[in-house]
């Protein structure tokens, strides 16, 4: 055998070789559905961070940015063109979720994907002014009932959000039907908590970390109640919760993965326990704290049924509060 042939098949050796141990956890990608910054960015730097820590990626994971219908554009791409790639998760929340069950992801449903980790959460929260008259969420579910058009509502989404949505329930729980409510929106949770402190809004339907991190830099507002199903840990331990003053209402903010819908049970089964290993250490506990998340951790069959359960409540939601529903084209 001549030097050039014994080199061309050693090196068809070790590509063989190669080939045979690549696996999903190989050059690894995470799309963020939206621009840099924000939620989907945070989804993914924190897998990211976690996973080569944890030295479960030994290459960095790339970060691609696809924008558009929160998460409706990366979810259509993901299933229509990349329905096999094993080593691409994409982040969703509950946003995502939500828009799911209005029909704003095209003819795709929950079901044209295989959903992989649920790795944070955050809760919706009831916040009012520091020098706000309301003192509990009793005493705003009084005042609504009084005079619905007294109380007004803001946030940074407009009608069907999820920051809607919590003071539709809100409304709901007084007995209020959620059309006669006053809803103002925002283009986000910063200029919403700017009106809310300056008396044009009584009630800011936001986030519970988020709200925290502004209280901690100085903002002055109150958090009347966290929508959890128990009370969250931390600096917020002694917010009750909306259930124990009367608003049988929870709103999870869930963060976590899909991959494509043709990716092999056998590709999915090692992103699942991978993701289980990772997120059962202290390690992955800190960067999730850091991040503003509380603890939520599912992966596999767990987070499917769960999602599933998830847009199926939404739907009814939707449907009891007169939303219109997009049509699948």
């Amino acid at each position: 055998m001549t030097p050039t042939r014994a080199a061309a098949l050693a090196a068809s050796f070790v590509l063989a070789a190669s080939l045979a141990h690549a696996g999903p956890l190989d050059k690894t990608e995470c799309i963020a559905p939206a621009k840099p910054g924000g939620g989907f960015d945070l989804t993914c730097k924190l897998a990211q961070s976690a996973l080569m820590d944890a030295k479960a990626i030994s290459d960095p994971m790339r970060v691609t940015y696809m924008p558009g219908g929160i998460g409706a554009v990366a979810y259509n791409a993901v299933v229509a063109q990349r329905p096999d790639a094993a080593n691409t998760i994409v982040a969703f929340s509950g946003g995502s979720l939500l828009n799911l069950a209005q029909g704003k992801f095209g003819r795709y449903n929950e079901n044209d994907v295989r959903w992989l980790a649920g790795i944070g959460a955050d809760y919706g929260a009831l916040v009012v002014a520091e020098n706000s008259p309301f003192k509990s969420v009793k005493d705003v579910l009084a005042a609504i009932k009084a005079d619905p058009t007294k109380v007004v509502f803001g946030a940074g989404g407009t009608v069907g959000s999820q920051d809607w949505m919590k003071a539709a329930l809100t409304a709901r729980a007084a007995g209020v039907d959620p059309k006669s409510m006053r809803f103002v929106a925002f283009e986000g949770g910063g200029e919403a908590m700017t009106a809310l402190q300056g008396g044009h809004i009584h009630v800011f339907t936001g986030d519970a970390a988020e709200t925290a991190q502004q209280m901690k830099a100085g903002t002055k507002v109150r958090i009347l109640a966290v929508m959890s199903d128990k009370r969250l840990p931390g600096d917020l331990a002694q917010v009750p919760t909306a259930k124990e003053q009367g608003i049988n209402v929870e709103w999870p903010i869930i963060r976590g993965f899909y991959l494509g819908p043709k990716v092999s049970d056998a590709d999915y089964k090692v992103w699942a326990e991978t993701f289980a290993k990772v997120m059962a250490t202290p390690a992955y506990d800190k960067l999730r704290n850091e991040r503003g998340l509380y603890p939520f951790s599912m992966t596999g069959a767990e987070i499917d049924a769960y999602v599933k359960k998830q847009v199926d409540a939404y739907r009814k939601l939707v449907a009891e509060f007169g939303l219109a529903v997009a049509q699948a084209k």
